[in-house]
């Protein structure tokens, strides 16, 4: 996508080995206009796949996230990193690494929220090593739901994660996929 791509060169930094800082437009501050590109965008991709829900993690996700729920005229589902100490009864749960923090948390979904019946668009702001993203998909295996399909903001494509989830069937639908990127010569995109 032209104007994420814009953001990205212009606003990321980079820093080193392999994380790419984003805060001035998704996930510190939010452009507001820009999120609303990216749902539609995501809209257009997956329309015609019957989604019922979208699904992000907590919590820069959730404005792209809600963008792209508003846009397919959808509940958007959040998945929280923390289980609630007043809601920890009939919730779905599974660990995940963080590949920026390096740290592990428990990603849980309320059951209420997600069935057998929906077709459910998993949205992320990053894809790595592909491990949030394989989290909410074992969290909708569990609730028994389908995965309609994966849409990504910032795809690492030097890194495993795309590999991963392609290699299972799923439609990866990344807006902006690096190909390298490093604090000398910024950020390259994979030619498409």
């Amino acid at each position: 996508m032209k104007e994420l791509k814009e953001r990205i060169v212009k606003e990321g930094l980079v820093i080193p080995p392999n994380i790419l800082k984003v805060g001035s437009f998704l996930n510190l501050q939010v452009d507001p206009v820009l999120m609303e590109q990216i749902g539609e965008d995501f809209a257009n991709h997956f329309a015609g796949k019957g989604v019922t829900k979208v699904v992000t993690i907590e919590s820069s996700g959730i404005a792209p996230a809600l963008m792209a729920a508003k846009a397919m005229r959808v509940p958007l589902v959040i998945l929280k990193k923390k289980p609630s100490k007043i809601l920890n009864s009939n919730l779905y749960q599974t660990e995940v690494t963080s590949f920026t923090t390096q740290t592990s948390y428990e990603l849980t979904l309320s059951a209420e929220y997600i069935n057998e019946n929906d077709h459910v668009l998993i949205i992320d702001d990053f894809l790595a090593d592909g491990e949030a993203a394989t989290g909410a998909i074992r969290l909708m295996r569990m609730a028994h739901a389908t995965v309609a399909g994966i849409g990504i903001l910032i795809e690492k494509s030097f890194q495993p994660g795309h590999d991963k989830l392609v290699a299972q069937g799923f439609d990866v639908y990344s807006q902006a996929r690096i190909a390298s990127m490093d604090k000398k010569n910024g950020v390259h995109f994979v030619e498409e």
